[in-house]
């Protein structure tokens, strides 16, 4: 970790435990060496840093590109081990950043849905997620975070303190086998077990 990753790192988690008393079920399962992504739902701007912490290793993000036409956050992003893309249509671009990143043996999330939902539920998987799948052939942990879109939800209502849990699933290993039958529905599918998988996790209280 750099210097400013370690310090968003542990800020991070100061303001997990102190503001929304986030637990993480099951952080025995995540993968802490070699190549990994890390697939959660999205629910909120804050699944991105809370995600990160339960990685002991730098963990690498997507970040929308329009966000480091910001000064300050042009500068620091960058060093926060984001890659930029843009979400209008496939950014191919970022998507072999973040090949490059899981063949360099580093840790990366990404979230099969591809955006925060509006009302808190799963949404479909898309074929993004599949292709780096299917180029790299890298692991795949499933997380499912709770109560995030309380706590900020998508399209304003403020930030409410409330609880949040992530919950970690068994890490899913991938082979060539699973890239037949080829086809146009390759990716789709791939994401969709991985998505499969996230859904099948459940809030234990």
């Amino acid at each position: 970790m750099n210097f400013y990753y370690w310090l968003g790192y542990h800020f991070s988690r100061l303001v997990g435990r102190l503001f929304f008393r986030l637990r993480v079920v099951h952080r025995e399962r995540m993968l802490q060496s070699g190549p990994v992504i890390l697939a959660m739902n999205h629910q909120s701007y804050l699944d991105p840093p809370l995600a990160g912490i339960t990685c002991d290793r730098a963990v690498y993000f997507l970040a929308r590109r329009t966000l480091l036409d910001v000064r300050l956050l042009g500068w620091l992003l960058p060093k926060l081990n984001v890659i930029p893309v843009n979400q209008e249509g496939i950014d191919r671009s970022a998507l072999k950043s973040l090949i490059r990143v899981l063949k360099g043996g580093n840790a990366a999330l990404v979230f099969p849905e591809g955006s925060r939902t509006v009302d808190g539920s799963l949404q479909p998987a898309e074929p993004g997620l599949g292709l780096v799948i299917a180029k790299t052939l890298a692991p795949v942990v499933p997380m499912r975070i709770f109560g995030a879109h309380e706590a900020l939800p998508r399209g304003g209502g403020g930030l409410h303190f409330v609880p949040i849990t992530i919950v970690i699933g068994e890490p899913i290993f991938f082979t060539a086998a699973d890239l037949n039958p080829p086809g146009k529905d390759l990716y789709k599918r791939l994401s969709q077990r991985v998505m499969d998988a996230i859904a099948a996790l459940r809030l234990n209280r």
